[in-house]
């Protein structure tokens, strides 16, 4: 079977469609009897939040490509209209079970629990009372309804805002009537409203704000009566564009783009199912949509407004069991991290394991008074964040402080700006990385005066600072106070400030420079290995795999004989189980309470296993346009922990695992028979007793 061109576009699954193979994983989260009910509520949220992101960045893209008649394809060899055209059924049938589920299970189970969404017909008096004093005292003040004719254009909506159009009858007290008024609904506002105890037969229900606009919409409109009002929403292109050639001044030039993010072109019209024909037609011409574009919503049109639900309703029972990250002994008994990690490195598996070691590190060396230097990179983090706070404190005590922030971390810009104004006006020293490549390498560098010498300590993950993900994504962070290690943590951080050349690095392979060769070369010693007898497989775990050159070079093994054990989250563009290409690969996609973030690659090399963790995935923009870090652990004790909780766990899990087909689509490898789940039994190895 030599002779099979692996560059042939049949043996690489459509990345946009791979993607939404991932999102119907996640409704089906929300269909899992297993899965506590409130969460399976949040599970649908989840789906609608990621298609939200797809339309704006990925469809944006596709349509901006066909517009200027683009003729660029992906290995797959598909044109953009022909990607277009394979999204739209997909995600018209995703959406639809979203709202089946949400209103044939999820509702109807919630009501049973006590957990109610009110609709106008199920309001008694008192609650219409309540209802009409919420619309007159919190809404109508600041609506400011647009009835369409001549004068008043159609109004631009903002980006996935919730709005109305409003069919009336009768005249304004101009004469008016064009029989057709936008209401948008306004965004400082919640979605979803708690009824008082007073007006309430019981804790915990709520009213959508749709349905108090629709109720009320005709008192907007004086004299004239509303005959329909149906929800809609709108969503944009949101993919900044900035030319970093020609700009001087990246944290400026953002600026001035992110404004224009609320008001790109239309790229998803999602209306109220009860809208009629006539209405959304109109609609979609306004936004210049075709038919494919408009999508019915059996509910309300945005789903992910319901996500607060789960945080205001106070039903431990109904949700995931509550859980105390554990910290490991070595670290509880030392009297200060720097004492912890010269005694050997340590290894931390989030969100198992608390992120509050790396926060303590931070607040100690921004305290202690040998500690001369920290230098850090930020990718997200949040607005309020402990990381943030330890690195102003140690600006404001007279430390060399660092921070490399990457302003274009996508959807987080603005909190990046604010950041970066924060930091720079304590004192900080602040840079944005690289033009032209991302920093999304995860390091932290603090130097500290022991004796006559200096010493380095550095801390380095597969995952952001950001102290809440840490709860929600599983990552490992590790600390190393090894001369070689650190010594590449800081020529990063040179390359990264200053106009240096690229130093060689000893232990780290570097994206853009070394990462993406040194994978295919680890690949490669696996194939002659296998031809050679020798122990021969690759286990990897990552959130997404495209890179041609790389699924290429699986490929390659798989012919060889090389096992392949591949676990990815998202995204995967490799077909699997091809009959003479890809038999020995398999891939599996977990998906659970946690969202799974951590990188791991590990080669079998002869017997003496390689074991990497990493900041990138394997795709184009993680090896050539961003900087990232891949580093080896050594240790041996570490390298089994790290393949026996990260490969061995996941590859035996029978409870959220899902397993590629070759035709892209996915099979569920779940039994309720001696059940596993990696993250459950990490949780119970690691966690410590559940809170609750």
């Amino acid at each position: 079977m030599g002779d099979i061109e692996l560059n042939s576009p049949e043996l690489f699954i459509n990345r946009e469609l791979s993607q939404l193979e991932f999102v119907r994983r996640v409704v089906a989260q929300a269909k899992d009897d297993t899965v506590p009910l409130l969460e399976r509520l949040r599970f649908v949220c989840i789906a609608s939040s990621v298609l939200d992101e797809f339309f704006e960045i990925r469809v944006a893209g596709l349509r901006q490509q066909e517009a200027y008649g683009s003729m660029q394809r992906g290995p797959d060899n598909m044109s953009p209209t022909d990607q277009l055209q394979r999204i739209s059924p997909v995600v018209q049938e995703i959406v639809t079970e979203q709202y089946q589920i949400l209103n044939d299970e999820l509702i109807p189970r919630l009501d049973k629990q006590g957990i109610r969404f009110l609709r106008e017909e199920d309001w008694n008096a008192k609650q219409k009372t309540w209802l009409k004093r919420y619309f007159n005292r919190e809404l109508q003040p600041i609506i400011s309804p647009v009835g369409l004719d001549p004068a008043h254009p159609f109004p631009e909506p903002l980006n996935k805002s919730l709005a109305f159009i409003v069919t009336l009858e009768g005249k304004d007290a101009f004469g008016r009537s064009s029989g057709k008024a936008i209401v948008q609904a306004p965004r400082s506002l919640p979605r979803v409203v708690r009824l008082p105890e007073e007006s309430s037969t019981g804790p915990n229900e709520f009213v959508l704000l749709s349905s108090i606009v629709s109720a009320h919409v005709s008192s907007l409109f004086p004299g004239m009566r509303a005959s329909g009002c149906y929800q809609f929403r709108v969503t944009r292109n949101s993919d900044l564009f900035v030319d970093e050639e020609e700009v001087d001044d990246l944290l400026r030039a953002l600026e001035g783009e992110l404004s224009s993010r609320r008001f790109g072109d239309a790229v998803r019209l999602e209306v109220d199912d009860d809208s009629p024909e006539e209405l959304t037609r109109f609609l979609a011409a306004q936004f210049r949509l075709n038919p494919d574009s408009v999508i019915r919503c059996d509910g309300p049109v945005n789903l992910m407004r319901l996500a607060a639900v789960p945080d205001l309703v106070e039903r431990p029972d109904l949700k995931y069991p509550g859980f105390t990250p554990s910290i490991p002994e070595k670290v509880r008994n030392a009297d200060a991290m720097f004492d912890a990690i010269r005694s050997g490195d340590i290894l931390l598996h989030h969100p198992f394991e608390s992120f509050a070691p790396f926060v303590d590190f931070l607040r100690q060396a921004a305290r202690d008074p040998n500690v001369l230097s920290i230098r850090q990179t930020l990718y997200r983090t949040g607005t309020d964040s402990a990381v943030v706070e330890a690195l102003i404190d140690a600006a404001t005590r007279g430390k060399e402080v660092l921070v490399v922030i990457e302003l274009r971390a996508r959807f987080d810009e603005a909190a990046n700006i604010e950041l970066a104004n924060k930091l720079q006006s304590v004192g900080a020293q602040v840079v944005y990385g690289v033009v032209g490549h991302k920093t999304h390498a995860k390091m932290c560098l603090v130097i500290r005066r022991e004796g006559r010498s200096l010493s380095r300590y550095v801390h380095l993950g597969t995952g952001n600072y950001h102290t809440r993900t840490a709860r929600l994504y599983t990552d490992y962070g590790y600390f190393s106070c090894d001369p070689e290690l650190s010594d590449d943590v800081q020529k990063v951080f040179q390359q990264l400030t200053a106009m240096s050349k690229e130093g060689k690095l000893k232990k780290i392979l570097q994206a853009p420079f070394t990462l993406h060769s040194t994978v295919l070369e680890l690949i490669d010693q696996e194939i002659a290995n296998a031809k050679a007898k020798k122990p021969a497989a690759i286990y990897a775990k990552m959130n997404s795999l495209v890179e041609p050159q790389i699924i290429q070079a699986l490929y390659r093994a798989s012919q060889a004989g090389v096992k392949v054990e591949l676990i990815v989250r998202g995204i995967c563009a490799l077909r699997p189980r091809v009959k003479g290409v890809s038999d020995n690969i398999r891939v599996r996609s977990i998906v659970g309470r946690f969202l799974e973030h951590t990188r791991v690659f590990c080669f079998e090399n002869g017997g003496d296993r390689k074991v990497y963790l990493s900041s990138a995935d394997w795709m184009g923009r993680n090896f050539f346009s961003r900087v990232e870090t891949c580093f080896p652990i050594t240790e041996k004790r570490m390298k089994q922990r790290v393949f026996r909780e990260t490969i061995e766990a996941y590859l035996a899990d029978n409870a959220q695992s899902w397993e590629l087909n070759a035709d892209g689509s996915y099979t569920p490898k779940q039994t309720k028979q001696n059940r596993k789940s990696a993250q459950e039994n990490l949780l119970e190895s690691l966690a410590e007793a559940s809170a609750g």
